[in-house]
């Protein structure tokens, strides 16, 4: 762990995080979720000094611990974005303060655009592998072959299928953006494996895996990439779609933290 990683550890601590059993990044109009806890503590990212702050309309900035389904979490809603002009390490620094926090699981989630016609706005994917074409890559001292927990999965799809809450799975490609991609870029993704497309997780990911958490993470796919249909996209269309599917999301999730 980095010293500011340590740092943002000790300052959620002194605000009242203790003994967490589970964290969440929650993406794009998927705060909602925040809700459903009781809530012990809830801390702006602008009264923490090691935390960089979030500028993407639709994410909160904030840490909300409290219980869920009866479980100690920790949910980050909202995060930053190497687009923001924020290095690797300031994007991955939460995620490592986790562990620190006693966090043995994260699930992380993201708004994204889906490669398939046939998924409708509101589907939920699990990822199974990604492609980091961010062009960054944390620090990691242990080598993988992929970041993602079969243990993790294997809870969302139990939770899923309690719930009787359809999925999909696939492989999600993290582009640096801001900008949505071209159908041409859209294309080249479908060439290479992806299902969906967006704009963060990936390095958080990897960043987890390295400091021993088991990790997973669930793309709500708010609107079909580029070429895929005729419409213009746009950032406001991607929240509200993340909103709709909400009650589904959090079924899912609180369902997943309650077998981990």
């Amino acid at each position: 762990m980095t010293d500011r990683a340590a740092q943002l550890a000790e300052e959620l601590h002194s605000a009242g995080v203790t003994d967490v059993a589970c964290a969440l990044v929650l993406g794009s109009g998927l705060s909602s979720l925040t809700e459903r806890m009781e809530v012990r503590a809830r801390i702006p990212f602008s009264e923490l000094p090691s935390m960089p702050g979030s500028r993407v309309p639709g994410h909160a900035g904030e840490f909300v611990f409290g219980m869920l389904g009866g479980v100690a979490t920790l949910a980050q809603s909202g995060r930053v974005h190497l687009y923001e002009g924020w290095e690797v390490a300031s994007v991955v620094r939460s995620v490592r303060a986790f562990a620190a926090l006693g966090s043995e699981t994260l699930l992380l989630t993201n708004a994204a655009g889906g490669m398939h016609a046939s998924w409708p706005a509101g589907t939920l994917m699990y990822v199974v592998d990604h492609l980091n074409l961010q062009w960054r890559r944390p620090r990691a001292r242990r080598g993988t072959t992929g970041p993602y927990s079969a243990s993790v999965l294997e809870a969302l799809r139990h939770a899923a299928a309690a719930r009787s809450i359809p999925h999909e799975e696939g492989v999600y490609a993290g582009m640096l953006g801001p900008g949505y991609e071209t159908p041409a870029e859209i294309r080249m993704l479908r060439s290479l494996g992806a299902d969906a497309v967006g704009m963060s997780t990936v390095c958080e990911a990897v960043a987890a895996w390295d400091a021993g958490l088991e990790v997973g993470a669930v793309s709500c796919i708010t609107n079909p990439a580029a070429g895929i249909s005729d419409g213009p996209l746009n950032h406001d269309e991607v929240v509200e779609a993340g909103r709709r599917a909400g009650a589904r999301f959090c079924d899912l999730v609180e369902g997943f933290v309650q077998l981990r």
